[in-house]
């Protein structure tokens, strides 16, 4: 290494720390060290050489097994590989890094933030330096600390079962201020929640989101329309949220007394005797023990504010079920408050609702447009331009109606301008995961679909193609019909069949002893008599579907147009409940989805001209687009359930540089919808990308075709697995 060239620090950083290493585990450990020190040398630099054998001095105190720490030489050889410039970055924060992950999980935050960046090294930088908020966010999941994300599905089921009631839950921006990242909000139907709760063990923490969602609960359940802000003055403003807040959580509590165990752990007010005269008389300590007061009745204030405030609260038990008592007690207490001067500080600006389960209260208020704190304005700006339609309870209903109010009459529509704005933007509804092969975990909420409106195009392609088509179209049909894709019912007292009938058997026993002629028919067969199945097409429309189909002069997208077509016009002669959509990407945060036809629309022209406006473009996400699919598939009550994905096989986007890693997601999204009884079965255009196909569907999932001629022959696979 001294010959090397590399410099006397880096040297020197060696020498010192290589023998403590060597203390620690097998000599052999520290020896090769330096080949890790030159790698870093000849393709960082040597400021990163020099950093590595204090690093590994740390790495080898904290993991303190040598497995372990071979395991993040590796790892720290193969960053300098992806993402050089962040190196020194990483390095100079290992111990802070490895105090909280261990070295698989530490593994999986490195990649969180190469798979993040999308091959951009100054956002790899900025992940690595925990400047970026999403560098947090993960490494909250990754350290295994309590997070909105591995609390939400639980929350989303508990304010179901204490409320009936299923608004869809989002994590507050990072981007807020510190103190509206501490406290939980809710307006406009959506609930948010802190990205965690620091300071609190993982059994408070857990608690502290259930006190969250029970408390927002109540209020959906028990307060009415928001106050008028008009000339009340802030302090004003807090007491009757705080009223507002005891009487709704004691109604809660008359429904469910269990309540009152989960919320008052979290009142810890101080009682006077333990503080300053002046700290006891601060507004916000104040405030803090009405709040303990309403709901604890032990609690013993002697301060004559609080006292008098409560005696009023609970005198007026009999009107608790009026949402305008808070207010006539809060304008009058708040007056009180008011003319108090003895310690008196007040700042609404930096005032910070306690107990921490306790939302900021913006929800109760009607500030209007220009009074509306800006904190509060941008987080609504927001959430109010997204429209979640999350896996459970997340008003899954409402883009179908958004639609329908915007279909009606398109072709008449006397505002183009206003309609083209609508088919260009597109509203979030859902986040989904993502699988890493490298990991072999799922990183959550880690793709985002997009809803678009379909482009308008030319109705005559798609009839055309049913024309020409026309015996193709019959062949299909007769197929479909053909295939009993149905719960089997079992059809007994057969002459023959797949079983015996316990029932007939016994019946032609007891008549042969009575020496009666016995029935012979004593067999069973399971049959299938009915069509019970909902199907999905699923239909990639991104870049690639723009070049020729092998051997033809059609484009993919052509190919899969017409071939929908078909499949939708038989489908619709048959009565089978069936939806088309499509979907692009463009990078994870993108993942564009067209939804062609919903399964209670018919198939007319209105769909026509969705199909012929469709246009390749941009990446193939599938992963993404297949679980969301999937999530809509869900809702269907039928016995079977389809999606049919029409693709040209070949998963990319420009965030994703390793070719394989799109390509293991969507084979992981085909493998949970299977697991949840859903069958998703491919039809591949014969191109580049085609190979894919097995690797993600399957040989047996999976049919390739180059020309519409070739669909009825191979359609029999796809029914011959359903029925089987």
């Amino acid at each position: 290494m001294s010959s090397a060239g590399y410099g006397f620090n880096v040297l020197s950083a060696y020498i010192h720390f290589a023998p403590k290493i060597a203390q620690k585990f097998d000599p052999q450990v520290a020896l090769d060290l330096a080949n890790s020190v030159s790698k870093i040398a000849v393709k960082t630099g040597r400021i990163e050489a020099e950093s590595l054998p204090y690093a590994s001095y740390v790495a080898a105190n904290l993991l303190k097994d040598q497995n372990s720490f071979k395991a993040w030489i590796r790892i720290i050889e193969r960053f300098i590989t992806l993402a050089p410039e962040s190196t020194f970055t990483l390095l100079d924060k290992m111990e802070s890094l490895l105090s909280s992950l261990s070295v698989s999980r530490l593994e999986s935050w490195i990649l969180a933030g190469i798979r993040s960046s999308g091959g951009n090294p100054d956002q790899r930088l900025k992940f690595f330096s925990l400047e970026n908020s999403e560098s947090n966010r993960w490494l909250l999941f990754e350290s295994g600390t309590v997070n909105f994300t591995s609390m939400a599905p639980r929350l989303r089921t508990l304010i179901r079962a204490l409320w009936n009631i299923g608004p869809p839950l989002r994590e507050l921006p990072l981007s807020g201020t510190k103190n509206t990242k501490l406290r939980s909000s809710f307006g406009r139907g959506i609930i948010r929640l802190p990205t965690s709760f620091p300071g609190f063990d993982r059994e408070q923490a857990e608690d502290l989101y259930r006190a969250c969602i029970a408390h927002i609960g109540a209020h959906f359940h028990f307060s009415g329309s928001s106050f008028p802000v008009r000339e009340l003055k802030p302090v004003q403003i807090a007491v009757i949220s705080i009223l507002e807040d005891a009487r709704v959580e004691n109604l809660a509590m008359r429904k469910f007394p269990g309540l009152r165990n989960l919320w008052l752990p979290f009142h810890v007010a101080h009682i006077p005797n333990s503080m300053s005269s002046n700290q006891a008389l601060m507004a916000p300590n104040l405030l803090n023990k009405l709040a303990r007061a309403l709901i604890d009745h032990e609690f013993n204030e002697i301060n004559g504010w609080v006292k008098k405030a409560k005696t009023k609260f609970f005198n007026c038990e009999k009107e608790w079920e009026k949402q305008e008592i808070s207010r006539e007690l809060g304008v009058i207490l708040g007056n009180d408050l008011g003319q108090m001067r003895l310690g008196w500080q007040f700042d609404m600006k930096n005032y910070i609702v306690e107990p921490p389960y306790r939302d900021d209260n913006w929800g109760l208020w009607d500030f209007g447009e220009e009074e509306k704190p800006t904190d509060i304005l941008e987080a609504e700006q927001m959430f109010d331009s997204i429209r979640i339609e999350q896996q459970l309870d997340d008003n899954s209903d409402l883009p179908d109606q958004e639609r329908k109010e915007t279909d009606q009459d398109e072709e008449l529509s006397e505002k183009p301008v206003q309609l083209e704005i609508q088919q260009s933007e597109g509203i979030p509804i859902a986040r989904y995961p993502e699988f890493d092969y490298l990991t072999g975990r799922e990183r959550p909420d880690w793709t985002t679909i997009i809803d678009y409106r379909p482009p308008i195009g030319s109705i005559k392609n798609v009839e055309r193609a049913i024309e020409q088509y026309a015996e193709v179209l019959k062949r299909i049909t007769s197929l479909i019909r053909a295939a009993r894709v149905s719960r089997p019912n079992r059809s007994k007292r057969l002459q023959e069949g797949e079983y015996l009938d316990i029932d007939a058997c016994i019946d032609a026993k007891i008549n042969q002893r009575m020496h009666l002629t016995p029935d012979p028919r004593v067999y069973g067969k399971w049959i299938r008599e009915d069509r019970d199945l909902s199907v999905l097409v699923l239909l990639d429309i991104s870049e690639s579907t723009r070049d020729k189909v092998f051997n033809s002069k059609e484009s993919v997208l052509d190919l899969e147009v017409h071939a929908t077509a078909l499949l939708a016009q038989a489908m619709s002669q048959l009565g089978d409940p069936y939806a088309i959509a499509a979907f692009c990407s463009n990078k994870r945060d993108d993942v564009r989805y067209f939804r062609i036809k919903d399964f209670n629309e018919p198939f007319d022209q209105k769909t026509f001209s969705y199909l012929g406006g469709l246009e390749g473009g941009f990446s193939t996400r599938i992963g993404a687009a297949i679980r969301h699919a999937g999530s809509q598939l869900k809702e269907q009550q039928t016995y079977r359930k389809l999606l049919l994905v029409v693709t040209d096989g070949e998963p990319s986007d420009i965030d994703a540089t390793d070719p394989r890693y799109l390509v293991e997601d969507a084979r992981r999204s085909v493998k949970s919808l299977s697991h949840e009884g859903i069958n998703v079965f491919c039809v591949g255009l014969e191109t580049k990308g085609s190979s894919y196909l097995e690797k993600i569907f399957e040989r047996r999932n999976s049919i390739v075709i180059d020309r519409i001629e070739l669909l009825p022959q191979k359609l029999p696979l796809l029914y011959l697995r359903m029925t089987a």
